[in-house]
């Protein structure tokens, strides 16, 4: 029953819609790339039918719009048939962005938990730092990114961490703002109760608003995480970096290497859930241990 459940609700639903994104995908790979055989047809003084048309259109060594085919088949080739030390591989790439990654997110989590627990406790951080939190967002992330690696650069700061400081820019945000809800979201009854028992501001914080966070902490940190990667992917590129996720979508714009193009991005947003995933098994063993339902 269980089963029969699982493929009416879930898998039937997401397969019609791969299967209809992947149709779609296959038509606008005919529509956008046929006009350049159109071209070459012309320049070579002949005409060119649609069953003739259409196989080329597949099959273009840079083509405006890749076929799914050939940038799984790219993908196939840089992970499996690369060795993972090789600068072709894309799983090497992946290594490069992953840690500054993993870099970022972990000081943007960490900076986002204290920057909330101070917002709910002083008035005056909440008046005047979660606007500013707030204001520091509205600031597109692309404008900013290469004044950042300028700076440090400048001051001798290089490699990893400029690019984990921008991931750290971005993924504090959604800490701040899902802990500042989750450690406000304690009825009042319950505050009255600790406040029965003479608890101590920090006993408050530890027994009650604490555990009350951690759905928000844990969704928080899943859209941290991904936004996270793209934090590292923007920082590669204003630094002309030669290794990375960024670095490759960097050569592949350069060299009009559209496939090259496509198969870094399906492999960062493999990457991203991948690290989303993580999260989540993390926020399930954690809810279990305090006792939740899940």
């Amino acid at each position: 029953m269980e089963q029969a459940s699982f493929l009416r609700d879930r898998l039937l639903p997401i397969g019609t819609v791969l299967l209809a994104l992947l149709a779609l995908w296959y038509v606008f790979v005919v529509v956008l790339n046929a006009p350049f055989e159109r071209d070459q047809a012309a320049r070579a003084g002949g005409t060119i039918g649609f069953m003739e048309l259409l196989p080329k259109t597949m099959a273009q060594e840079r083509p405006v719009l890749p076929a799914p085919h050939q940038v799984f088949a790219e993908l196939w080739d840089t992970t499996v048939n690369k060795a993972i030390t090789s600068k072709r591989s894309l799983v090497y790439h992946s290594w490069i962005t992953l840690s500054a990654t993993l870099l970022g997110f972990s000081m943007g989590a960490v900076l986002g938990v204290l920057l909330a627990i101070g917002i709910v406790h002083n008035r005056a951080m909440d008046r005047s730092l979660m606007p500013w939190v707030i204001a520091s967002q509205t600031i597109p992330i692309l404008a900013i990114a290469p004044m950042i690696i300028v700076v440090l650069n400048a001051v001798g700061i290089s490699g990893l961490m400029p690019k984990a400081l921008i991931s750290t820019y971005l993924s504090f945000f959604p800490v701040v703002v899902g802990m500042v809800k989750g450690l406000r979201s304690p009825e009042q009854i319950q505050l009255d109760l600790m406040h029965t028992y003479n608890a101590s501001p920090a006993q408050t914080f530890w027994k009650l608003r604490w555990p009350a966070s951690m759905p928000y902490l844990f969704t928080s940190l899943k859209v941290a995480v991904a936004i996270s990667l793209v934090g590292a992917i923007v920082g590669e590129l204003p630094t002309g970096a030669v290794a990375g996720l960024g670095a490759r979508l960097l050569a592949g714009s350069y060299y009009g290497q559209t496939v090259q193009i496509w198969a870094a991005l399906f492999m960062a947003a493999a990457v991203a859930a991948l690290l989303v995933i993580i999260v989540g098994i993390a926020h399930t063993r954690v809810l279990k241990r305090m006792g939740a339902r899940t």
